[in-house]
């Protein structure tokens, strides 16, 4: 049984590391990529939660359901900044900043859940501290798409914030969830694209299928493996294995997109998948809890 659910943790995280490169066969604004993805997966997972005969819970405990509002909005946020940088600097770079998100919450963890910082978590976040800098030369130098980077950042910072409020909303875990938080992200595209664009959204014919796929299968499928495996492995297991999305984002980007990173963005690469796995197996260790998707 471990090993069914093992493979079906892997893959998820390979559908989740493909997001960007099923994204960029969509010729549509990254917000209206986002609403869809959402509107799509919701409806899937929210069929298969009602079918196993779950009941929701969370208006039982409402200054959780509180955090997981907002943990749902900032999810929404950061897929629309996520998928705007996917457009500006890439699929591979922006998945790489994307994930810098937990590495956030475990340098805030000594003020937020009175972790101990050790020496071993400072020398990760140096890793990827200098990664980042590799990673991002060209911005920083000014001959890169800076908003590209700050859109980048963004979505790291409020998938951090995401991970904050769904580790205080202790009791609505798992599938609730999971389903809870894509249907706040689908509300939260839809207010933002309805205060923006407008709903007047063409899906050119040639792009039904990827749209599909990235909402039915990359989301919905992709959070239902997800969560009907990660409760049946260890701690461990989840937290080193996890980094082999952003690794598989980064080598779908090359091989299928064919984008290109210089030799010292693919050291900046190494530098933040390696720290980040150092830093998160001493957090996740000491820290029973698995994070929300």
């Amino acid at each position: 049984m471990k090993q069914i659910d093992f493979c079906k943790y892997l893959f998820a995280l390979l559908l989740f590391g493909s997001n960007g490169t099923v994204a960029s066969y969509i010729d549509l604004s990254s917000s209206q990529i986002v609403l869809l993805r959402a509107l799509i997966g919701s409806i899937f997972l929210i069929f298969v939660f009602l079918l196993s005969g779950r009941k929701f819970t969370f208006y039982k405990h409402k200054k959780q359901s509180f955090l997981l509002l907002i943990s749902g909005v900032a999810m929404g946020a950061s897929w629309m900044f996520l998928f705007e940088a996917y457009t500006r600097i890439g699929v591979g770079i922006a998945s790489l900043l994307y994930y810098c998100g937990p590495i956030i919450v475990m340098a805030l963890s000594p003020m937020l859940f009175n972790e101990r910082l050790t020496a071993v978590k400072v020398t990760g976040f140096g890793f990827v501290f200098v990664g980042i800098a590799m990673l991002n030369e060209n911005a920083f130098s000014g001959s890169g798409d800076v908003f590209g980077i700050i859109c980048g950042f963004s979505s790291a910072a409020l998938y951090a914030l995401m991970l904050i409020c769904n580790k205080k909303a202790k009791d609505v875990v798992g599938f609730e969830n999971s389903v809870l938080q894509l249907f706040t992200a689908f509300l939260t595209a839809a207010i933002f694209i309805g205060t923006t664009e407008g709903y007047d959204i063409k899906i050119p014919t040639g792009n039904i299928l990827p749209t599909l796929i990235l909402g039915l299968i990359n989301t919905g499928v992709g959070c239902y493996l997800y969560f009907s495996s990660i409760g049946q492995l260890k701690v461990q297991t989840v937290a080193v294995c996890g980094y082999l999305e952003p690794l598989s984002a980064v080598m779908l980007s090359t091989f299928v997109l064919k984008e290109q990173m210089l030799p010292l963005q693919i050291l900046g690469a190494v530098l933040i998948i390696g720290g980040a796995v150092v830093c998160e197996c001493k957090f996740r260790y000491s820290h029973r809890r698995i994070f929300a998707k």
